[in-house]
């Protein structure tokens, strides 16, 4: 039985952070940077996928990847979500 491969689930989950990114920069500053923020989270719901995968392929780089992958959503989604309450409260 063949091991799952972690990369397609960290590209899927880059591309939502970045989409996430571009939405809060383009789509206005309150709704659009927590719309951004709530995509760019998203972006660990396929890393947690690549983790798994990379523990099932007993491969460090799949796994160190997977983990970089969801603080970045992490970060990046609750940077966008912050800065755009912070913006609509003024």
């Amino acid at each position: 039985m063949s091991k799952p491969s972690a990369k397609l689930p960290l590209l899927i989950s880059l591309g939502l952070v970045i989409l996430g990114l571009i939405l809060g920069a383009t789509g206005g500053f309150a709704s659009g940077s927590i719309l951004g923020g709530i995509i760019a989270g998203a972006g660990v719901i396929p890393a947690a996928w690549g983790a798994w995968a990379g523990m099932q392929g007993e491969t460090q780089a799949g796994l160190a990847g997977a983990i970089s992958m969801v603080l970045l959503s992490l970060g990046a989604g609750g940077l966008l979500i912050v800065l755009g309450i912070i913006d609509w409260i003024r």
